[in-house]
């Protein structure tokens, strides 16, 4: 569904070019939950966004059910992100002006969809979230928890083939955060919907199919999960059975 191969992404900030990733090559299959595990600065969020679109590699390829997604111009890369590719990310970017339903329902507004049927998706998509009974509830109402559930609802909306999401639960006390990872966890079970999460936590990690450990730009190493037990250290020991992969 998702690929990348032997991806580098180089940054030119002032005089010294900046390799964020390194040769990176990595598949991610229809209805798979992989964690994308890594120290900071690792290059963890930078392969994030070059699945997502949201960033383009300088040499190598990514492709979306086998579309190159650099061929793809501004305007069609945009429209990609917005129908194909649910986002969430750790600070929930709610705007604080709109309810939760309307938050939700921004990107069909963007999508040119009239209110009322916009609306009544949102409802849908919050319901989904168990949330539906805070929907004319502004961000400033809610909780760290209600929030993100906000936000994956929003990811939802437009029913896409992919979320990726980058520190989820980055802002949660574990009680919500197990909320979260067990609602991230569903999702593919629901369909063959595929989730990316980038994180540092080995305990989020281990909700994962695959744990993808980054290191220096490079894949360090890749380990089927199977959720048992709990992710150790991050360093593709796994406390539980799992074993080496060998698809990258």
């Amino acid at each position: 569904m998702m690929e990348l191969i032997e991806v580098t992404k180089v940054y030119n900030t002032g005089r010294t070019p900046v390799p964020a990733v390194r040769g990176v090559s990595l598949t991610i299959a229809a209805g798979e939950f992989v964690s994308i595990m890594g120290p900071s600065g690792s290059g963890k969020s930078t392969l994030m966004h070059l699945l997502g679109a949201l960033d383009t590699p300088t040499s190598g390829r990514a492709l979306f059910q086998g579309r190159d997604l650099q061929v793809m111009s501004d305007r069609e890369r945009s429209r990609f992100r917005r129908t194909k590719i649910g986002f969430v990310f750790q600070f929930f970017n709610l705007l604080p002006t709109l309810t939760a339903a309307e938050n939700v329902a921004l990107p069909l507004f963007l999508d040119g969809q009239p209110r009322g049927r916009a609306l009544k998706q949102a409802l849908a998509a919050l319901a989904r979230v168990g949330l539906d009974h805070r929907a004319e509830h502004h961000p400033e109402e809610l909780s760290g928890g209600e929030m993100q559930r906000v936000a994956i609802a929003r990811a939802l909306v437009l029913g896409p083939e992919a979320v990726l999401c980058d520190e989820p639960t980055g802002n949660l006390d574990s009680a919500n955060s197990r909320d979260i990872l067990n609602l991230l966890r569903s999702l593919p079970e629901k369909g063959r919907r595929s989730v990316v999460m980038v994180t540092h936590d080995p305990q989020a990690a281990a909700y994962g199919d695959r744990l993808v450990y980054i290191r220096d730009g490079r894949i360090a190493g890749i380990e089927e999960l199977q959720r048992a037990g709990s992710v150790s250290d991050g360093r593709t020991s796994v406390a539980y059975a799992s074993g080496s992969s060998k698809r990258h």
